[in-house]
């Protein structure tokens, strides 16, 4: 059996690496994929493609294992970034991190070895599990570091090759194993934010594709402009810190783009504001359609899923209702549905219907 890893300089990837070199019978060659991002925008801050790739040759020359560097930097433009750039333009709150994956690590990359290979691992946790030639996406074991929300997008092809041996380990055994391999990496930390960025901080990135375009930042319960700021676009829906007002916490309920508005509440009634009911569209089922409405959901990465009903509705839509209301749902967010330890697909939130507030048809001024 010929294997494919996808290292990156991280501990997980690393760990799983040697976990497959050392547990299954078969010929590997590791894999480094460098992203456009990392040349193109490296002035916007320190960029770790370079440590990321020394730390990569001493774990493969460690393991005797050939490495070979894919670059990707137009394929993540044109299939991620663009994307990205353009929902964040359009006022909406976009998942990279999951294009990522679908596009390049199990898209762009499959597309590359042209079926040279007979399975791709990576440090992901999570699992597959084949049912009667149907491949399922599963939970991992650790809760906290489960990341089958960013693989939600997975096809049956895409699965049926893919191989994830971080899925029944939590992140301490991990490290232990790193120790015990002795592993250049053992004490770095965990990679945080969105797949392509590194260490380049996001309102930088974003400012360097959609500049600056000021406008107010209005309280929606009054219709008062508390503040100013430099472009919705800096702004998602449920976001509390860099809002710069004083007297909070604020926190951020909707954006009016038509009117380059960011409407906050307050911590006393910013709750009262937490929504129940959301449409999904562009739906993507991994294994087929659910047979029971009777789901949990994720909006966001994290350890706990919510239990909805999920109902099919006219063109493809579903119509989900929550079990407990949520403060930070935002268009073009990602709910992934879930049937106990098995992750299901997702869809994308779409616009809320409701009308433009009246405190900015009406404003009631400046405090």
């Amino acid at each position: 059996m010929k294997i494919a890893v996808l290292i990156s300089g991280g501990v997980d990837s690393s760990v799983a690496l040697r976990l497959v070199q050392s547990t299954m019978d078969c010929s590997l060659e590791a894999f480094y994929l460098k992203i456009w991002l990392e040349d193109d925008l490296a002035f916007l801050g320190d960029c770790p493609w370079e440590a990321d790739l020394e730390l990569v040759r001493r774990i493969c020359d460690d393991a005797g294992i050939a490495l070979h560097v894919i670059p990707f930097q137009q394929q993540y433009y044109e299939r991620v970034v663009d994307h990205a750039i353009a929902e964040l333009k359009a006022g909406r709150t976009p998942s990279p991190d999951i294009l990522c994956n679908s596009e390049i690590k199990f898209g762009a990359f499959y597309d590359e070895i042209d079926g040279a290979f007979d399975r791709v691992v990576t440090g992901h946790y999570a699992g597959v599990e084949e049912k009667d030639g149907v491949f399922l996406l599963k939970r991992a074991r650790d809760g906290v570091k489960d990341q089958t929300y960013f693989l939600s997008h997975l096809n049956q092809a895409q699965l049926s090759r893919a191989h994830f041996p971080l899925g029944v380990y939590v992140k301490s055994d991990v490290r232990r194993l790193a120790r015990e391999l002795d592993l250049p990496n053992q004490g770095r930390k965990d990679s945080q934010g969105l797949c392509f960025l590194g260490k380049i901080k996001y309102n930088e990135f974003v400012k360097c594709h959609l500049g600056k375009r000021p406008g107010r930042i209005v309280e929606i319960e009054t219709g008062k402009t508390l503040g100013d700021h430099d472009g919705y676009w800096f702004f998602t829906v449920g976001q509390r810190r860099g809002i710069g007002l004083a007297g909070g916490p604020w926190y951020v309920v909707d954006k009016v783009v038509e009117d380059d508005v960011v409407l906050v509440s307050h911590q006393d009634g910013y709750r009262d504001r937490a929504r129940r009911t959301f449409v999904v569209t562009n739906v993507h089922w991994i294994a087929g359609e659910p047979a029971d409405e009777r789901l949990t959901v994720k909006v966001r990465h994290g350890p706990v899923a919510v239990g909805c009903t999920c109902t099919a509705a006219d063109g493809g839509r579903y119509q989900v209702q929550l079990d407990m209301p949520d403060t930070g749902i935002a268009a073009g967010q990602s709910a992934v549905f879930y049937d106990g330890d098995y992750c299901l697909g997702r869809g994308i939130i779409a616009n809320s219907d409701r009308r433009q507030p009246d405190c900015i048809t009406s404003p009631a001024g400046t405090a």
